[in-house]
């Protein structure tokens, strides 16, 4: 069990180090303090020279630029006005699009981008018909085009009143930080090649109910997408929570547990072998903990077994409910005073509200280096092993494990992991060359396994949880 920095803990040991304040200007910051008893799992992968570089291109001041223009246009309400050219959801989707085209212009034709978009009748939140638009930018994949990740961001905002689409609702922190990730990913990657795809989306009608990664993760489902992961950035601009305490270092990363579509047929065999901490979803979240908590991102992830926070909901969660492994990222604990504010002036004169100056931008750098890392790492791994299995016929004190071998052309081979059951994290790794079965000589009743696959450049996927099978 690794313990986590209380809030506390973070802020005196910030204060000491005499860390930067708020926003991309002043002194440098010091290096971000790490708790000795945090211990990198045994999956753990260090970042390659190729990743270091392409998280070295992220720029603090870049995504400061992205959120205050995602702020000039006023209101971004999903309701309000469409055809302006400088107010409403409309011109923010425009500008986005262009700026996608303008970094698609820099991919040698790798990179697209597109608007998606269809009409919301009335529903929850929307009174009337309704045009609802994602803005997408795919780099397809070089090796295997056809496995893909998704990022995402949401670019609408609102007010107190949800269905105010006229007052000024400047959605600084929720959710331009998290467009501003999604930009600035896209635009450092569309110069590389990832062997996978990777589909970096800015979608409208979170604040209204979801409806734009509704409509998004359908239209992945219904065309048959091998969509092996997806990630929102939903409130990712500020360290500083309500009661004044920073913790510059830490991205909280939301993963739920048993999944959504689950059958009852899979509920059973759960029940009876357990797995509930090991979903498709858990996994992702255990390969970002390998993949992103470390010096090359200068953060810590902190992995939250929980779908979302209590009586909220991002993005993601339509991917979940497709089926399609999906987590949230979202800042360490939240300033409620300033989220979903009216812009107003306060008893001291100052402004109120969602504001740019409530966001540190060096922070939204780090949270999109998390990100950079692990899609980087996840487009140019093996994809998750298909088909892992626990072989059940034979009732005897080793585990014998069968999957089905990748078809990746620089697939190398794969490795058994495992963990106590009571662990949260994989504790062993046992390589096994390019098989497709291997006996463990530990009990199947005792422990968990997991498999994972290994390329010749030494990059491996997420683990695969086995399920019972006879033979």
């Amino acid at each position: 069990m690794r313990p986590s920095l209380s809030r506390r803990t973070i802020l005196t040991a910030t204060a000491a180090s005499g860390a930067a304040v708020l926003g991309t200007t002043g002194p440098a910051e010091a290096a971000p303090p790490r708790d000795e008893g945090r211990r990198p799992p045994a999956t753990a992968q260090p970042p390659s020279r190729e990743l270091r570089t392409l998280l070295a291109e992220i720029d603090p001041a870049r995504i400061e630029a992205t959120v205050r223009r995602l702020v000039s246009f006023g209101t971004r309400h999903t309701l309000s006005v469409q055809d302006d050219p400088v107010r409403g959801i409309g011109a923010a989707r425009d500008w986005l699009l262009a700026e996608l085209r303008s970094y698609a212009a820099a991919s040698g034709g790798r990179m697209t981008a597109e608007l998606q978009s269809y009409v919301q009748e009335p529903a929850s939140r929307v009174p009337t018909a309704t045009r609802i638009t994602n803005v997408l930018a795919t780099l397809r994949g070089s090796v295997t085009p056809e496995r893909v990740y998704v990022v995402s961001g949401h670019y609408d905002s609102r007010v107190t009143d949800v269905m105010d689409a006229t007052s000024d609702a400047p959605g600084a922190d929720d959710d331009a930080s998290g467009v501003a990730v999604v930009l600035e990913l896209a635009r450092v990657m569309a110069k590389r090649r990832p062997a996978s795809t990777i589909v970096f989306a800015a979608v409208a009608g979170e604040e209204q109910g979801l409806y734009g990664a509704a409509h998004m993760a359908q239209q992945f489902k219904a065309a048959g997408a091998d969509v092996q992961g997806m990630f929102t950035n939903d409130i990712v601009g500020s360290s500083t929570a309500d009661d004044g305490t920073r913790d510059p270092y830490t991205v909280r990363l939301f993963a739920e547990g048993v999944p959504s579509s689950e059958t009852p047929e899979q509920a059973a065999t759960r029940r009876s072998v357990g797995g509930e901490n090991d979903s498709a979803t858990r996994q992702l979240s255990r390969f970002v903990r390998d993949v992103a908590d470390n010096d090359a991102t200068g953060m810590q992830v902190r992995v939250i077994y929980r779908r979302d926070r209590y009586g909220r909901g991002g993005d993601h969660i339509p991917f979940l409910e497709q089926g399609y492994a999906a987590a949230r990222f979202t800042e360490p604990a939240e300033d409620f005073a300033h989220q979903h504010q009216d812009v107003r002036v306060d008893e001291a004169g100052q402004q109120y509200g969602d504001l740019p100056e409530f966001c540190d931008f060096r922070y939204v750098a780090r949270v999109a280096r998390v990100n950079a890392a692990t899609l980087w790492s996840l487009a140019q791994a093996p994809g998750t092993p298909r088909g892992a299995k626990i072989i059940t016929s034979a009732l005897t004190n080793s585990t014998d494990l069968a999957w089905t071998r990748g078809t990746e052309p620089d697939l190398a081979g794969y490795e058994v992991v495992w963990r106590e059951t009571t662990d949260p994290e994989w504790t062993h790794v046992i390589p096994v060359a390019d098989v497709t079965r291997h006996e463990v000589d530990l009990s199947k009743d005792n422990v968990f396994f997991g498999v994972r696959a290994v390329n010749r450049a030494g990059l491996r996927s997420p683990v695969a949880f086995p399920q019972p099978a006879a033979g």
